[in-house]
């Protein structure tokens, strides 16, 4: 049965187009244009993304997770290698992230394989956390059940004892992972639906390939 109300709900898109004559030759450099629009507009967590994952059976799950870093090698984000997405990373390495910039009526979807970051760069960021995140990282068996949020709470307290003149290192079971995109897809919002898609697609050679896909 539709539901009326939420049926009716739609917004149209008018702010801007996307066209192969515009667009940059690779997914980097274009990413690297929005992501530059979506910085000098402000927005609230612009580097939110969804990170879909699934078990070797294909059983999907997806979750936000925060971007720290792109360059030419992927796109780096951080996390409990003992989480569920962990454990589903470990059995199926191919991926999906999705950014949605609302304000902006734009779209980035990479589908790619994933890896996990150097232990460097895990450290690094890790140091740079707040002492609390840090905390936080170790208190926390993510995705296990647990009995009640005070088991979290007294964990944290008895740590920031353990840690009041030192900071702790980072634990063997949290750093980051980075995604080698494969596959590129930017959205830009149109009017009545007929919105602009952008396909990169990676060849053989290495080399990008654009496509442009029907709304």
């Amino acid at each position: 049965m539709i539901n009326q109300k939420i049926a009716a709900l739609r917004q149209d898109y008018k702010r801007a187009t996307l066209d192969e004559q515009h667009a940059a030759a690779g997914p980097l450099p274009q990413f690297e244009r929005w992501w530059q629009e979506v910085i000098d507009s402000e927005l609230e967590e612009p580097n939110a993304m969804t990170l879909a994952t699934s078990t070797a059976d294909g059983r999907p799950s997806a979750r936000i997770v925060l971007l720290k870093s792109f360059n030419e090698e992927g796109f780096l984000f951080f996390t409990n290698y003992e989480s569920r997405k962990g454990h589903e990373l470990a059995e199926n390495p191919r991926v999906t992230l999705l950014f949605f910039w609302k304000e902006l009526e734009r779209q980035v979807r990479i589908e790619g394989t994933v890896s996990k970051a150097s232990a460097a760069v895990s450290d690094e960021y890790f140091q740079s956390r707040p002492l609390g995140s840090r905390i936080g990282a170790i208190a926390s068996p993510q995705s296990q059940v647990i009995p009640g949020r005070q088991v979290l709470e007294e964990k944290v307290q008895e740590l920031e004892k353990a840690y009041a003149e030192n900071g702790p290192q980072r634990p063997e079971h949290w750093g980051g992972y980075v995604v080698k995109p494969e596959l590129v897809e930017f959205w830009q919002g149109r009017s009545s639906r007929l919105h602009d898609r952008l396909r990169y697609v990676l060849q053989k050679d290495n080399s990008w390939k654009m496509e442009r896909l029907a709304p």
